[in-house]
């Protein structure tokens, strides 16, 4: 998987609620649930309890970060 395909799964996804599960060090795991709100060059942009968060397409890349439509 490269950059160019994380970034167009992404935009497909725009505008639309998704869950954001994190995994942390030391088995810390987030979970957001959220809407996606804008999808740039390099980060992507998920709405949380009106509070905005941004995540890197790389750490979706290597795992850190899934994302998927809720």
């Amino acid at each position: 998987m490269n950059l160019d395909i994380v970034r167009e799964k992404m935009a497909r996804f725009l505008h639309k609620n998704v869950t954001v599960t994190v995994y942390g060090l030391r088995n810390k795991n987030f979970e957001y649930y959220g809407v996606v709100t804008g999808v740039y060059p390099y980060v992507f942009t998920v709405l949380v309890n009106g509070t905005q968060k941004s995540f890197n397409y790389s750490d979706v890349i290597i795992g850190d970060v899934v994302v998927k439509l809720a």
